[in-house]
């Protein structure tokens, strides 16, 4: 059984193909992909997905690219939501410096976006977390160019019991032992497959298998090439297909020295453990 940690699977781009990637969902054997919001507005289509497709497992959250458009009831909005949907968690959320300091400022992805300064991001932030450690609920983190900051947020914020998600962790291997004392959780994706991630490989080689989840962020960070089990017709490029979730899960046991069966069981176990069962029940 295989199980995607983190896509958005809502994202537009996927719609017209979304009985295409059940129809390759059923034919790799994956089990359950967890689908992360990342706004106000698409909240309602994560729980539109959960409702269609038995593999969807809904996930709510304020990116923080999307931080600075939020509306001034989105949390309240976010507390109703999960209220809703009891088998929810909590993300896509988390910090991100790279739109502050190294992204284009007329970079197509951020467009229309006011990009939050890191203390507005740290304040949404906070308000998350704490929210998922009120209900126990597993938070799925991005984080990028801030792990400092992120560390910071973590050690002084209540967290989950049940631990939290690094989605597609690029952070520091020395910084690993401090997140996984708090309860981290680190998701492997398929694009650092590309020859020019090499230090994410090596970091990944150092996380323990029982905290070590794969994930596609479908439509995004698509595998290089030779790794692509599944593409869309006409071939996109830059869209991920999310049945790419079975390209990763041979390279990663391989570099952990492992059987395939032997990850996929441990990943199993650290999803039932995220997730309390909620993967099993739908």
């Amino acid at each position: 059984m295989l199980y995607d940690a983190h896509n958005h699977l809502q994202d537009p781009a996927l719609a017209p193909h979304l009985d295409e990637i059940a129809a390759a969902y059923a034919e790799i054997g994956l089990k359950r992909a967890v689908v992360n919001g990342t706004c106000e507005a698409d909240w309602p289509d994560v729980t539109a997905l959960a409702r269609r497709y038995d593999f969807v497992l809904p996930s709510y959250g304020l990116h923080p690219w999307d931080a600075g458009n939020r509306s001034p009831a989105w949390f309240d909005t976010l507390r109703s939501t999960l209220d809703a949907n009891p088998d929810a968690s909590v993300g896509e959320i988390g910090l991100d410096r790279w739109i502050l300091d190294r992204a284009r400022p007329d970079d197509p992805q951020l467009a229309g976006l006011r990009r939050a300064p890191l203390p507005e991001q740290i304040e949404v932030f906070r308000a998350q977390l704490a929210l998922a450690a009120e209900r126990n609920l597993a938070a799925s983190i991005h984080c990028l160019d801030a792990f400092g900051a992120l560390l910071e947020v973590l050690e002084t914020t209540p967290l989950p019991k049940r631990g939290f998600l690094l989605h597609a962790y690029s952070g520091p291997t020395e910084m690993l032992p401090q997140f996984i004392k708090l309860g981290a959780y680190f998701s492997f994706n398929g694009s650092f497959l590309s020859a020019h991630h090499a230090r994410h490989r090596d970091v990944f080689r150092q996380i323990p298998l029982d905290r070590l989840l794969i994930e596609t962020d479908a439509p995004a960070m698509s595998p290089p090439a030779g790794y692509r089990t599944h593409a869309f017709a006409p071939p996109d490029e830059k869209l991920n297909h999310p049945a790419n979730i079975a390209a990763a899960y041979a390279p990663i046991a391989s570099m952990h020295g492992v059987p395939d069966g032997t990850l996929a069981d441990s990943a199993l176990a650290s999803i039932r453990r995220l997730w309390d069962g909620a993967a099993d029940r739908r």
